[in-house]
């Protein structure tokens, strides 16, 4: 990790850890599990940046006092994290290129993602893992390529939510892939996680 920064975010200033120092920029966005689950996010973050991008893990919990996202809470502080993400997105550091950029998100991360992308045009692909359809998404902004990768035993956000992401790209003229995982819960398993990280970062690499 290159270090921590803090950045603005309406009367909030929110940390940023910083994996890689040059290059495109990958902002990755973690699930409802927040802070509880940071190792797990920092190792991610890192793997994306030893292939030569520079990313971005906000801590954008911290908009609202919290370490995790409550299912109960998702809905009424959903806009508060989204629009703590578009200020994040407005001021890309120093080193990196502001005009390549991706998302990846994991389940809330990968919602949020989706709805980062269809209201900035900056966002050149987006990767969502297991992710549920935000609201108001086919009316935004053409979606720019997207990954979706999920299991179709998924419990937390069943696998219906990539169904309906993927009809709304599909339906924008925009391009979509989807890899579903037989048998696969929320947020994978060791046997398939390799194979999705795999296809991750082949789709970074694609696009940006």
């Amino acid at each position: 990790m290159i270090g921590t920064a803090k950045r603005s975010s309406a009367e909030t200033r929110i940390g940023v850890d910083r994996f890689g120092s040059t290059g495109s920029t990958v902002y990755l966005l973690r699930g409802s599990d927040g802070l509880s689950n940071a190792g797990r996010y920092q190792f991610a973050a890192q793997m994306i940046a030893n292939a030569g991008y520079s990313v971005l893990l906000p801590r954008y919990f911290e908009a609202t006092g919290d370490s995790r996202a409550r299912y109960g809470d998702i809905r009424s502080k959903y806009v508060i994290w989204l629009r703590t993400l578009e200020a994040i997105l407005a001021e890309p550091p120093r080193g990196t290129e502001p005009d390549r950029v991706a998302v990846v998100g994991f389940s809330l991360g990968g919602a949020l993602a989706l709805s980062l992308a269809s209201r900035s045009p900056r966002i050149r692909a987006v990767v969502d893992f297991f992710g549920f359809e935000p609201e108001g998404l086919a009316a935004g902004r053409r979606l720019p390529p997207t990954l979706i990768l999920h299991g179709d035993a998924d419990r937390v956000v069943p696998v219906a939510n990539a169904r309906a992401i993927e009809r709304v790209i599909k339906s924008q003229g925009g391009t979509v892939e989807s890899r579903i995982y037989p048998g696969e819960g929320h947020g994978l398993s060791l046997a398939s996680l390799p194979d999705a990280i795999r296809r991750a970062q082949g789709f970074l690499r694609q696009h940006l």
